[in-house]
Order: C-alpha cells, then sequence, then structure tokens
C-alpha cells in the first residue's frame, strides 16, 4: 500500500491533461508529500497541466528576493528548461482539517553525491473539490556555502 498511493497519485496528474484534474485525495500528510514531488517532476517536465491541477487560481509565492510569483507566473516558469537536477528533502506535512502545509527543504546533489540546499519552503495547501490546492508559499534561501 505504500507504494501504491504515489503510483496512483502520479497517474492521476499525468492524466490531468485530458481529463481535468484528480479528485478523491486522501486528507494525510502522505499525500501531500507527494504533491510535492509531483510538483517537481511536473516543473521539470514542462507539464503545464499537472501545475494547474495543484495550484488554486489565487496562488502567490513570497519568493526569496521579497516578490511575490501568482498562478500565472509560476505556470509560466513551465516552459523554461532547467539545466539543474532539482531535489526535496526534509518534507513534513500538517494537515488541519480541510487546510495543511508542507515543509520542506529543495536543492540539488553535487557529482559526489553531497546534497547542497539552495532553499526551504512553506506551502499553504485547501482542500477543494476533492483535492488539496497549494494557496501561498514561500521560500527562504539558505546562505552561500563557504
Amino acid at each position: 500500500m505504500k507504494f501504491v498511493l504515489p503510483l496512483l497519485l502520479l497517474c492521476s496528474f499525468s492524466l490531468a491533461h485530458g481529463q481535468g484534474c484528480p479528485a478523491g485525495q486522501q486528507k494525510d500528510p502522505a499525500t501531500l508529500v507527494q504533491i510535492e514531488q509531483v510538483w517537481l517532476r511536473a516543473a521539470e517536465q514542462h507539464d503545464k497541466a499537472a501545475l494547474e491541477c495543484i495550484l488554486a487560481d489565487e496562488f502567490e509565492e513570497a519568493d526569496f528576493d521579497g516578490s511575490l510569483i501568482d498562478r500565472r507566473a509560476m505556470l509560466a516558469t513551465t516552459a523554461k528548461p532547467s539545466a539543474v537536477p532539482f531535489e526535496l528533502s526534509d518534507l513534513h506535512a500538517y494537515v488541519h482539517g480541510d487546510s495543511a502545509y508542507v515543509r520542506g527543504v529543495g536543492g540539488i546533489r553535487s557529482a559526489d553525491g553531497k546534497f547542497h540546499a539552495k532553499n526551504r519552503f512553506t506551502d499553504i495547501f485547501v482542500y477543494r473539490d476533492g483535492r488539496w490546492q497549494c494557496v501561498a508559499g514561500h521560500e527562504s534561501h539558505f546562505p552561500e556555502e563557504r
């Protein structure tokens, strides 16, 4: 069962392009952690439809430089190729009824296998129409390693 849920979530998001957004998502931390992974893969694979399912219409992210990124701008980033594979770690989700948040760390892994943290993030979700939708996020950069 541990592996079935992530597989079902991935399938439901990849089908979002032609069949609408997934419904009936569980209200549990594991589902939210998996959504974060789907979000990352959707961005890497330029899957705008999957991101449209995750991001609520009113989505805004406070970026590390203080700027606000709205849903339209976030969706536009799917068109830009990324030269560096990004990873998520230290993901923790907390559910409070129909709202939740996920906190984690994003970064890259060097050739020697060491993880280099780039930012810490918090994403805030609401449960609507049978699925989790991200309404807000915040990113903070880690200081440069010396």
